[in-house]
């Protein structure tokens, strides 16, 4: 596919301005490109300039975070807002907290959520937040004393109709709770200001589930058009968060067998199936780390090196660990073992390379913007269940989420046909997401 001449100019223009963006180059790479169909049929979009908006984050709040340590010794990390989008609705995106977060990061991150939550259908915009600050290892009152510090700045940016966190790698249940608590004592307001909150004071059942569940929901609606079944399927999953430990689930219940799993420093492989239950109870009850899981149970090996996991041969791949741990060599090991689909249940785990390769070689390839959507989708519902002061049960929320992956996947699917690219489902997110938030924008003039 030859890029239209203006995603060319404008990619050119990005790549002059963001040099030292890496991770926002790359987004915005895998990006342009894919729309030439629809600028070359959308001319007025050049002439309102609407790229050049869309590719520049419409806020960017970056503050400084002092903390105490347990020893009452100073500490000083640094956070950032970046509200990239409003279109379609509040900015909505989740804060990450790890020693990696930077600009680029969040800015590539914000785009890639701008996109998602256009495909879920609902009303949000698109932002992405967070700070270099790493919980790990630290006790509960010092994650308690940062994540206040940060409040004390970020609520003056934030609110239901306004920017709308939740979490993300590194800010899980605990951190929620403490941040929104501070919001509260701040803003005096308890409202839909942020999502993945706890069950007992405002969350929504199933939003734990969400992203997991979601992406297995895509990945079967995925499959049965090209004629497969996840049933009898071998899993390899990165990661062992809750995106991965809830895909997992979702995968067994789907009669996939789980095969390999990871964090950080390497990972699991069992032959006979992971037994999930004390994956669950190393990670999340006991915040410990993969390497134990051979002597709890007494089966299946640990090699140290994550990026080693793609070379387990499976049907089935799910990155859900971070952006670009999936390389070029990963994806033509799997490929070699006879792979037949990979999503994404991160965003951005896989380099341009390697999702060239895998479509290269016929195999099937979601997108992070729309196989893992369950997560923010999920969240939206928590926003209107906040605004009704209503609480759906679990079976509610999750048929919902159900239908939701399934629209997703249907308008990427279509949107791939309808420009060209059929069976492209990267192509096909990029346009479905894109086409919408366009659309808001020319509606709403050009200033």
């Amino acid at each position: 596919m030859n890029m239209n001449a203006y995603a060319a100019k404008v990619l050119k223009d990005l790549e002059t301005r963001c040099a030292h963006e890496n991770e926002f180059l790359q987004a915005a790479g895998e990006m342009l490109p894919s729309l030439s169909p629809v600028l070359d049929e959308h001319p007025e979009y050049e002439r309102a300039g609407l790229l050049e908006r869309f590719v520049e984050a419409e806020r960017i709040i970056i503050f400084r975070v002092p903390w105490l340590d347990d020893q009452r010794r100073p500490r000083v990390n640094r956070a950032c807002r970046v509200q990239f989008s409003s279109a379609i609705g509040p900015y909505k995106g989740g804060l990450r907290f790890h020693p990696s977060v930077n600009l680029s990061i969040l800015k590539f991150l914000a785009l890639e959520q701008t996109l998602k939550n256009s495909l879920t259908g609902l009303p949000i915009g698109g932002g992405k937040g967070g700070s270099d600050f790493d919980p790990k290892g630290k006790s509960d009152d010092e994650v308690m004393c940062f994540c206040q510090s940060l409040m004390n700045e970020l609520y003056r940016h934030i609110g239901p109709d306004i920017d709308v966190p939740a979490g993300d790698i590194g800010v899980g249940a605990r951190e929620v709770g403490y941040l929104y608590g501070q919001y509260k004592r701040l803003t005096g307001r308890h409202n839909g200001s942020f999502t993945g909150k706890g069950l007992t004071y405002g969350g929504s059942n199933g939003r734990t589930q969400a992203t997991g569940y979601g992406l297995m929901y895509l990945v079967e609606a995925m499959l049965k058009e090209n004629g497969h079944k996840i049933s009898g399927m071998r899993a390899v999953i990165s990661g062992s968060g809750n995106v991965a430990i809830y895909a997992a689930e979702k995968a067994l219940q789907m009669g996939a067998n789980v095969i390999a799993m990871s964090d950080s420093d390497g990972f699991i492989h069992d032959k006979k199936g992971i037994d999930l239950d004390a994956v669950k109870e190393i990670k999340l009850t006991r915040r410990g780390r993969i390497s134990s899981y051979p002597s709890l149970i007494g089966t299946g090996r640990y090699r140290e090196g994550a990026s080693g996991i793609w070379e387990t041969p499976c049907e089935l791949a799910l990155p859900c660990a971070t952006q670009n741990e999936m390389d070029r060599t990963s994806a033509e090991a799997l490929v070699k073992n006879g792979v037949i689909a990979v999503a994404e249940g991160a965003n951005m785990p896989a380099t341009i390379e390697a999702t060239d390769h895998f479509q290269k070689a016929g195999v099937l390839f979601a997108s992070g913007k729309a196989a893992n959507a369950g997560g923010v989708a999920v969240s939206a519902l928590e926003m209107s269940q906040n605004a009704m002061r209503l609480g759906w049960s679990f079976d509610e929320v999750d048929r919902e989420l159900r239908s939701i992956m399934n629209r997703i996947f249907s308008d990427t699917s279509a949107a791939a046909e309808k420009y060209g690219c059929p069976k492209n489902y990267v192509a096909g997110a990029n346009i479905a997401g894109f086409l919408k938030v366009a659309e808001a924008m020319m509606a709403q003039g050009q200033v």
